[in-house]
């Protein structure tokens, strides 16, 4: 289980939409990932969803009303803005987008957001004409130019009946946003590559040769590098992963293809980030129809792929200014051995080292458990975390390496 936003404290605001209900998963997951969840609810989601339900989600007391007699000292619209890192509005109704957009401060919601200073995130859920109507367009504009992120919503079938742009947007898409407002932007004004994913190497239309890599990992360290403010470039093998929203991601199938996608991308790259578990070997014959068992030969000659890793440490030895490397290793003995080999032989900044054998750590899994090594000999031992945490704490590594 994530704890990313361990220590961060998130006010959740709520407005009057039939898509309040959703957001009670959203809540659930803030806490999974460790947050501190306030929820403030205005009069009309009330009626969507009973203020005592997110009080039992967040074992907080849910707020609904500036005049509320308990702890009135307390100033609840001044206390709750000052308190807490983000401010997230969702579902945010055109009422709501509206109070915002003209500063107005007639309900507890609007009055923090004016007394507030931490980022606010919103997100737009309403009928489809409601949404596109010119006063609600021009109302998002305004909370854009005021530095509010909006949320795009999704566009499908709504409880009205119709269909269009207006439903709540995708949990992800939001998430993500949220931890990019707590990082650091690090890495703004950086091109940073991501290779994710295994390759394929067809053997005839329907086999080839491949490997178990889901492709997790270069995905995490992708989107963790775009939450620190970078311009990303995903190249990926085959996933069954989305591409995470405003990254570029350039799909591939073979080591060939990876090969000159990635050598393309050397000059414009301030960071490259070799995640992928490349094919080492192609089969030397692609055979153009399907080979039957009974003609099929039980040897499949093979023959090696060029080594992306290693030309590009070629590469970084001619260039004045060349890209930082960063190579993964996926090791099942003497890792440490092998790993500062690798280092060393393919001239990287930095190594990731993974141990395969582990059940918990490596290919197809949710977590994993990595040595960081850099060409200064620093060594960095990090324990089982979800691949999510992992890339941040990689990205931690480069980014405050003296190198």
């Amino acid at each position: 289980m994530s704890q990313i936003l361990s220590g961060k404290n998130i006010l959740c605001g709520v407005t009057g939409s039939i898509a309040a209900y959703k957001t009670c998963d959203w809540v659930r997951s803030l806490k999974r990932d460790g947050a501190e969840v306030n929820v403030v609810m205005t009069e009309s989601a009330a009626k969507f969803v009973a203020p005592l339900t997110f009080s039992a989600l967040t074992g907080n007391r849910t707020y609904c009303s500036m005049f509320d007699a308990q702890d009135e000292e307390k100033i609840p619209h001044i206390n709750l803005a000052r308190c807490h890192d983000v401010i997230l509005i969702a579902p945010a109704t055109a009422q709501t987008i509206a109070r915002l957009a003209h500063g107005m401060a007639d309900d507890l919601l609007s009055t923090i957001v004016l007394a507030g200073e931490a980022p606010i995130i919103v997100c737009p859920a309403m009928n489809s004409k409601m949404y596109l109507h010119a006063a609600t367009q021009e109302n998002i504009k305004k909370m854009k130019r005021y530095g509010y992120s909006v949320i795009e919503p999704e566009c499908g079938s709504m409880a009205c009946g119709e269909e269009g742009p207006g439903r709540l947007p995708d949990w992800e898409r939001v998430r993500s946003e949220l931890i990019r407002s707590l990082s650091e932007q690090e890495l703004a004004g950086k091109t940073v590559v991501v290779t994710a994913g295994p390759t394929e190497e067809p053997i005839d239309p329907v086999r080839f040769i491949g490997n178990r890599s889901s492709g997790k990992m270069g995905y995490a360290l992708a989107e963790a590098a775009k939450q620190r403010g970078a311009e990303v470039i995903l190249i990926s093998g085959p996933t069954q992963i989305a591409p995470p929203a405003g990254i570029e991601c350039v799909k591939v199938r073979t080591a060939e293809e990876m090969y000159r996608e990635v050598l393309g991308s050397v000059d414009v790259a301030d960071i490259i980030v070799k995640a992928a578990a490349v094919s080492d070997f192609r089969p030397r014959e692609c055979h153009a129809r399907k080979v039957k068992k009974t003609e099929a030969d039980l040897t499949v000659a093979l023959d090696a792929n060029r080594d992306i890793l290693q030309k590009l440490g070629e590469i970084k030895k001619e260039k004045a200014k060349a890209p930082v490397l960063v190579g993964f290793a996926a090791e099942s003995e003497n890792i440490l051995e092998y790993g500062r080999q690798k280092l060393e032989k393919k001239n990287l900044d930095f190594i990731v080292i993974n141990d395969i054998s582990a059940e918990d750590s490596g290919f197809a899994v949710d977590t994993n458990r990595v040595i960081i090594l850099d060409r200064k000999g620093g060594e960095i031992q990090l324990p089982l975390l979800s691949k999510e945490e992992t890339a941040h704490r990689i990205w931690d590594a480069v980014i405050g390496a003296d190198l």
